[in-house]
């Protein structure tokens, strides 16, 4: 079945923009700050001291709770200091390049965010799985992947950068913008769910996020903490963390961390019950086995019967769905109060495995129910616009350093001869490019592609 879409068009990308920038451009952003950073960023703008704890709590509500994009919506902020924090900062979102919506209901959205070090901007994908009881946002935490997990689409970009604070958060607050999931707009989203698709019947519609999308979330630990306790802020956006998922291939050192510092829901992408196996489909085995990664489940802060771990499994065929497979599932979980989602294989372009048959994967959950576990079989969603499990990717990639500091040499340049032109006055918006800006637009169109 095709998909419906919408949106789905591709903007030049602005160029020249410094490391460093908000999503939107060149004023720093409020969005993703701790309550101390956005004190401190406050402070430095001017707000008096004894204001400033005040003035947090009122753009912390506007922002989170609100959603606004704007400071001139802040009725109960003064207009002099509305005016003063638009000429500072800004709450602009990302740019969303396409949107693409699945028969099934399933969202899409393929955002754009500055350089930042990249050399160009770049663009992540974020997904909204819409359920009867519940919508799930499944955020990205990097561009690109460093772990070449062979079975997922994502693992053929690599790693372009880090994604901030800031652009977690934001993959949020786009979602519940598109989907008119604020106090005063709630039930007015400006896309209709397709005829028959299942929607949330009641309460928000972006209720849980999952930590799945594109990258390592705890090799990017410090951005995704931050982004995950203003998500879980109960002033702000306020979701309960028991309807948080971070789910990580094994990056077991950091494990503790995450329970401890973080304190959300854990997911972990197992896939294989051999290291031999699984040094094959997670390469990331070779370096924290299986053992070592289960006895950090067994430790991991919080865990409870009503705190499970969801174990991850795709199901390949001839690879990992035999009987015996799930055999030694079950022996290897002994003791770890867990679930195990079984995830029927979601083709990509090139991709070398096929899904495992409905009744090896069903005869697979069977002996994993028998023993106790819950192991639903997740019901594949967006495979029409490439949204399910395992097929995110963008097509951004890091640029070359010589390349990069050409770039940054050519946006200075034009920056430099824009200044000079505005000197006597304001600068004519009628006049031809400047000698740099050609130069640039050349460089930029030579290295694009």
């Amino acid at each position: 079945m095709t998909a419906s879409l919408s949106l789905a068009h591709r903007s030049p990308a602005p160029v020249g923009v410094p490391a460093g920038v908000s999503a939107s451009g060149a004023l720093p952003s409020l969005i993703g700050l701790t309550r101390e950073a956005m004190a401190a960023a406050l402070v430095a703008a001017g707000v008096p001291e004894r204001q400033v704890r005040m003035r947090v709590a009122q753009l912390w509500h506007w922002i989170y709770v609100r959603g606004v994009s704007d400071f001139a919506s802040m009725s109960n902020v003064s207009k002099d200091l509305r005016a003063d924090l638009e000429r500072k900062f800004t709450l602009a979102r990302p740019e969303i390049v396409a949107e693409q919506v699945s028969a099934d209901g399933t969202r899409k959205w393929l955002m754009r965010f500055p350089a930042r070090g990249a050399g160009r901007p770049v663009e992540v994908e974020t997904v909204y799985i819409p359920e009867e009881g519940r919508g799930t946002l499944c955020i990205s935490s990097q561009v690109g992947c460093t772990l070449t997990c062979s079975f997922c689409h994502t693992g053929t970009q690599k790693l372009v950068r880090n994604l901030t604070a800031e652009e977690i958060v934001a993959q949020l607050l786009v979602a519940r913008d598109r989907l008119g999931d604020y106090p005063e707009v709630r039930g007015a989203a400006p896309l209709a769910a397709p005829e028959g698709a299942m929607v949330p019947g009641e309460g928000r519609l972006v209720s849980n996020i999952v930590m799945m999308g594109m990258g390592e979330p705890l090799y990017n630990f410090d951005n995704v903490k931050q982004a995950l306790l203003i998500a879980a802020d109960g002033d702000g956006l306020s979701l309960s963390k028991r309807r948080i998922t971070l789910s990580t291939s094994g990056v077991v050192p950091m494990i503790p961390r995450a329970g401890e510092e973080i304190g959300v829901m854990l997911a972990i992408s197992l896939h294989a019950v051999r290291d031999d196996l699984r040094d094959e489909l997670v390469p990331l085995n070779r370096k924290h086995p299986i053992k070592d990664l289960l006895d950090a489940c067994r430790a991991y802060p919080g865990l409870s019967n009503a705190r499970r771990i969801t174990f991850e499994y795709v199901m390949l065929k001839g690879v990992n769905d035999a009987p015996a497979d799930a055999l030694e599932l079950v022996r290897l979980l002994k003791g770890i109060p867990a679930k195990i989602n079984l995830i029927p294989f979601n083709p990509w372009p090139g991709s070398p495995y096929e899904c495992s048959d409905w009744d090896a994967i069903e005869r697979f959950a069977e002996i994993v129910n028998h023993a106790g576990y819950a192991s639903p079989i997740r019901t594949p969603r967006g495979r029409d616009i490439l949204a399910a499990c395992g097929q995110l990717k963008s097509e951004s990639e890091r640029m070359r350093i010589k390349d990069r500091r050409a770039l940054e040499a050519g946006a200075a340049a034009a920056a430099s001869a824009d200044e000079g032109a505005s000197d006597g006055g304001a600068p004519d918006r009628g006049a031809a490019p400047s000698q740099a800006d050609l130069a640039m637009r050349a460089m930029v169109s030579g290295l694009g592609d």
